[in-house]
């Protein structure tokens, strides 16, 4: 690549609004759902780390040999935050990651509050 044009990647964080409570408070289902993008979207997961809290919102840092997905969760607020970044090494990586962070919208029935794109 030429080191005049290159661009690191794409960073998205998003604020969703989630009315399905159960969808915040469902840490395993959100592993499943995230495990099938990882494979739909051809990514390699290095590891992950999960924290459930008392009131059963999680906290998920996903991290892939790309870079990776984080979420928050807080149901008594019905919301979410969503971090996707995707390093662009070998190739262009910002429609990946703008069409996986729409999965995520799609899998949580979402609206989304916040939107910030980066280019990194």
């Amino acid at each position: 690549m030429d080191q005049n044009t290159y661009s690191p990647g794409l960073h998205k964080l998003v604020t969703l609004q989630v009315d399905e409570v159960d969808l915040l408070t469902n840490s395993s289902a959100f592993i499943e759902f995230s495990e099938k993008i990882i494979q739909d979207f051809e990514l390699e997961k290095v590891g992950i780390i999960t924290h459930n809290f008392e009131n059963n919102s999680f906290t998920i840092a996903i991290c892939l040999k790309e870079s990776h997905i984080c979420i928050h969760t807080w149901p008594e607020f019905r919301q979410l935050t969503l971090d996707v970044y995707l390093c662009n090494y070998l190739q262009d990586n910002t429609q990946k990651v703008k069409s996986i962070t729409n999965e995520f919208v799609t899998f949580f029935k979402a609206i989304v509050l916040k939107d910030f794109e980066i280019n990194r």
